[in-house]
């Protein structure tokens, strides 16, 4: 991991695209602005991590379903 020390105002860049900066510090608060192109997606990490989640249980079919497809193919 990169760690970086920047103060309010202060920016740093991703590769050519995507610009962090550092919108406010307060006590234990830090507020980032992100700029990204539109097509890329930017998220919380828990809100990621959520999405993830749900895209993985979307994909993943019930037991009896599953059973049930299994028992129609072998017919």
């Amino acid at each position: 991991m990169l760690v970086l020390t920047r103060k309010s105002g202060e920016a740093i860049r991703i590769g050519g695209d995507i610009k962090v900066v550092v919108v406010e510090v307060k006590e234990n608060h830090v507020k980032l602005g992100i700029e990204a192109p539109a097509a890329m997606s930017v998220h919380r990490e828990e809100i990621f991590i959520r999405i993830q989640e749900e895209n993985l249980s979307a994909s993943t079919l019930p037991a009896d379903v599953s059973d049930t497809l299994k028992r129609l193919k072998n017919k």
